[in-house]
């Protein structure tokens, strides 16, 4: 078994793409349309799991936009360059919320979405 996606819930699609598309860099993989709502789909490139964006609906989904890890480091992006990455994504607006700091893992910093979720961008150690 694997995890083929899970679910970010965005205010709307066109923003949720914008992010991950046009900040992050990922592949937009689907986006079809369903009547009321899409089939929206993006990807890290060179990976096969995918985000489905899903467009907050009603109030408690709503709340739960930008919370989903209840405060917490939830999402973890994984680079092979971080001094490049990170002044990419401070480049493209990104705000971090610490230096970059070395662990026994690896280089790591969080940064929130536009949404408020919490990310690392990390580099493992070698």
């Amino acid at each position: 078994m694997r995890i083929s996606a899970f679910t970010v819930i965005v205010p709307d699609y066109g923003s949720g793409i914008d992010f991950f598309c046009g900040t992050l860099g990922f592949d937009l993989v689907e986006d079809i349309p369903q009547g009321h709502k899409r089939w929206v789909t993006v990807a890290a490139p060179g990976t096969d799991t995918r985000i489905v964006l899903a467009r907050a609906e009603n109030d408690r989904q709503k709340a739960a936009i930008g919370d989903q890890g209840a405060g917490r480091v939830w999402l973890f992006l994984e680079t092979d360059d971080f001094a490049r990455d990170h002044a990419r994504l401070q480049e493209k607006g990104i705000v971090f919320e610490e230096e970059p700091r070395t662990e026994v893992y690896g280089t790591v910093a969080v940064f929130r979405d536009p949404f408020g979720n919490r990310w690392d961008l990390i580099q493992k150690a070698a």
